[in-house]
């Protein structure tokens, strides 16, 4: 294989590494230049990666891994910045393998970084935009957010959460947007209610043309059957399990419409209305004894 063909492959499927580091038989790993704890559990990394901040667009994700026999695991990029050559990464820790990366500190290196892969979000002016938000499904709704608003649409965002504690990234929705409505389980900031009260609020006092929905898979089942009653198009992001990223392995399987797609290739994002929520929660839960263990 000729050399620039070596370049072009490692541009395309593992930009973590540096051309000329390659050339010179040693590879270089992805060292955080940040870190920002959101709450407990919830920690924003920002991360070397030059040549995935260059290309990324909003909806790209990454596959990660911690240590040579870690597990790769899939996050949406919640930002980039091309001058520092960096990207953002919000993580939340709920096993093993993500509490391996939350507790990673400035100075320290992720072990493999690759991306970006999926299919970018389609991005154009169409009205009014309401962006959902759950959880840390904020995250990467921010750059979604940040896309729509920079081609003209007026964009309305709501957040949810359980609690005042674990409400992020609100400061950085409210100066890309045009409204931030804030829900909380429990009242404690905002408006007491589900991210469903917010959303319908909304529709009922003025025309929507769209809405996109990230968060907690049975969150985003329900945002789906609320806007579908409305007639409201949506988009959603998918969170399923992933092992390869590049449509391989088939874990990412979901059915959209009656056909089978794959969330890292096909998606990550898809018609709302045309997936079976039902048979994604299904498949998330396949795993969670040995989750636990």
């Amino acid at each position: 294989m000729a050399k620039y063909q070596e370049y072009q492959f490692f541009d395309i499927f593992l930009p973590r590494y540096s051309k000329t580091n390659y050339q010179q038989g040693r590879f270089i790993m992805n060292k955080i230049v940040s870190k920002e704890h959101f709450s407990a559990h919830v920690v924003k990394l920002e991360v070397e990666a030059p040549l995935i901040a260059r290309s990324r667009k909003a909806g790209h994700f990454v596959i990660v891994k911690v240590g040579e026999k870690g597990e790769r695991i899939p996050l949406t990029i919640a930002g980039a910045d091309v001058e520092k050559g960096t990207i953002t990464l919000v993580i939340q820790a709920v096993g093993g393998s993500s509490r391996k990366i939350c507790d990673l500190n400035v100075g320290d290196e992720i072990t493999d970084l690759v991306g970006p892969l999926g299919q970018a979000t389609h991005i154009e002016k169409v009205g009014t935009v309401v962006c959902a938000g759950g959880g840390v499904g904020v995250a990467p709704l921010l750059p979604i957010v940040e896309a729509f608003h920079n081609a003209g649409n007026r964009v309305i965002v709501v957040l949810a959460a359980r609690t005042k504690d674990l409400v992020i990234l609100e400061e950085q929705m409210r100066a890309n947007s045009d409204e931030v409505i804030v829900m909380t389980d429990d009242g404690s900031y905002g408006t007491q209610g589900l991210i469903t009260h917010g959303v319908e609020n909304v529709i009922n006092r003025e025309q929507v043309d769209l809405c996109v929905t990230i968060g907690p898979a049975v969150m985003m089942k329900f945002v789906s059957a609320l806007t579908q009653k409305y007639n409201v198009p949506t988009i959603a992001s998918l969170n399923t399990i992933m092992v390869d990223g590049t449509g391989m392995c088939g874990a990412c399987r979901i059915t959209v419409g009656s056909k089978t797609k794959f969330v890292c290739v096909d998606g990550p994002e898809f018609d709302a209305h045309q997936v079976d929520f039902d048979e994604m929660l299904m498949r998330l839960s396949a795993y969670k004894d040995v989750e636990k263990k």
